[in-house]
């Protein structure tokens, strides 16, 4: 391979970087609205019980260790 061929494909070129972008990006298969308003929601109800669990158990272990601390040293 010669410097020359090297040297061509190592460069960078900001609009041949944006052509395939656009080229790339209409490759894509987009949602349609419903379908995006139905997984946000999913996600949105996912986010809300795993931060409900998360706080429950957060709960229930510090006021558990909090049992045990005032147990044994009487605290």
């Amino acid at each position: 391979m010669s410097d020359t061929t090297i040297e061509k494909s190592s460069r960078f070129s900001i609009s041949e970087y944006f052509r395939e972008v656009r080229g790339e990006m209409r490759k894509v298969t987009w949602l349609s609205r419903p379908e995006t308003w139905r997984l946000t929601g999913i996600v949105l109800a996912v986010t809300a019980v795993m931060t409900a669990l998360l706080f429950a158990f957060d709960y229930v272990f510090s006021k558990g260790l909090e049992t045990l601390v005032n147990l044994f040293l009487g605290v």
